[in-house]
C-alpha cells in the first residue's frame, strides 16, 4: 500500500508522532490532504470514535465526493512518486544545510525541525538567546529580494520558518539554501560590526 520507512506496527510513519513512538487516542488531519481542497478528519481508536450516537461527530470541513476524490488522488501520488522517502530524504538534507549555518553566524539560536519543516531561531546573542524579531524580518526580506519567500513564526516572531513542497528540486533546495545563508551572513556583519 504506502511506501516508505514502517513504524514498528508495520504501517508507514506519515506522522510525526509516529518518530516518538507514542499511540494518540485520536489525530487529526488536514492542510494538504485533499491537495488544496478544503477537508478534514478525526482518526482515532475504534472505542472512542465509535462512541458518539449518529450526527455526534462533525465539521466544517468533513467530506464530500469532490474532496474525497481529491484526498484519494494524493494518497496515490504519495505512493507512486516515493513522496515519504523523498520527504525524508529532503529533510535530512534542509536540516544538515540549517545546522551548518547555525553554526557560522551568532545570530542564530538554534537551528530545528523534524522531517521536511525545518526553522532556525534568531537571537541578539547565542549566550542569553535573546529573540531578534527585527533581524528575522529583515533575513527574511533579503531573501525574499533573492526570490526566496520564507515565514515568521514563534511566540516572539523570530523563528523563520522553511517549509517546500516535496516535489521541490535537489537544486532549488540548495539554491534556497544559499540564499538564506548570505542573508544570514549580511546580517551577521552587522551584528559584529
Amino acid at each position: 500500500m504506502w511506501s516508505g520507512r514502517s513504524s514498528s506496527a508495520g504501517f508507514p510513519l506519515r506522522f510525526g508522532f509516529e518518530h516518538s513512538g507514542i499511540q494518540p487516542d485520536l489525530v487529526k488531519v488536514a492542510k494538504s490532504l485533499a491537495g488544496g481542497f478544503p477537508l478534514s478528519g478525526v482518526v482515532g481508536r475504534a472505542e472512542i470514535m465509535d462512541a458518539p450516537l449518529p450526527g455526534g461527530l462533525g465539521g466544517t470541513y468533513g467530506g464530500n465526493a469532490i474532496r474525497c476524490a481529491a484526498a484519494l488522488a494524493v494518497l496515490e501520488a504519495f505512493e507512486k512518486d516515493g513522496l515519504l522517502d523523498r520527504a525524508e530524504k529532503l529533510g535530512q538534507r534542509l536540516q544538515a544545510g540549517l545546522r551548518e549555518m547555525a553554526k557560522k553566524p551568532p545570530i542564530i539560536g538554534n537551528a530545528r525541525g523534524f522531517g521536511f519543516m525545518q526553522a532556525i531561531e534568531l537571537v541578539t546573542d547565542q549566550k542569553t538567546k535573546t529573540p531578534d524579531p527585527d533581524r528575522a524580518q529583515r533575513v527574511i526580506d533579503n531573501a525574499r529580494q533573492q526570490g526566496l519567500l520564507v515565514i515568521k513564526c514563534g511566540v516572539h516572531r523570530n523563528v523563520i520558518r522553511f517549509l517546500a513542497p516535496l516535489v521541490v528540486s535537489d537544486e532549488n533546495l540548495d539554491k534556497a539554501l544559499a540564499i538564506v545563508d548570505a542573508a544570514l551572513s549580511a546580517e551577521s556583519v552587522k551584528a559584529v560590526a
